[in-house]
């Protein structure tokens, strides 16, 4: 993608909302990050354990389904042209299992200058539907967004 593609801080508006397309999240998607993060629990790795568990099955890990809202918001939005990630407050509300299919909801709530003037920070509300449109994750992040001319 061209750098012109992006869009500068002075474009973002108050207000704007995103819709990303879906994803299913695989038994692969699960195996993958247990291996990439070191995490085993056994929410994530043992299906007979878990069949006498509350949610009766397997689940992915809750930072499995962050790192994909991540990927799904980008590909239902034209990109910022964003410095940095500067954070996030999140909390996770419900499961996501194999084969739910998940997608992304967000909506610019803030948008602040810097004392740096090249700059300026945008805030997202983002929720995590699975499709029943549950909310199974949803937050609120901080990006850093270049200011055009800079």
């Amino acid at each position: 993608m061209a750098q012109d593609d992006r869009r500068y801080f002075e474009e973002i508006e108050v207000g704007e909302e995103y819709l990303s397309p879906g994803r299913t999240v695989t038994e692969t998607d699960i195996v993958v990050f247990a291996g990439l993060s070191g995490d085993y629990n056994v929410l994530h790795t043992d299906a007979e354990f878990m069949k006498t568990s509350i949610f009766g099955e397997r689940i992915a890990h809750g930072l499995l389904g962050l790192a994909i809202q991540s990927g799904l918001l980008t590909r239902g939005m034209r990109p910022y042209a964003t410095l940095a990630f500067l954070g996030l407050r999140w909390k996770f509300k419900g499961p996501i299992k194999i084969g739910d299919t998940i997608r992304v909801r967000a909506k610019v709530i803030e948008k602040r200058e810097t004392s740096k003037k090249n700059r300026g920070i945008v805030t997202l509300q983002r929720q995590v539907l699975n499709q029943q449109d549950e909310v199974v994750q949803e937050g609120e992040t901080d990006v850093m967004v270049e200011r055009r001319g800079s």
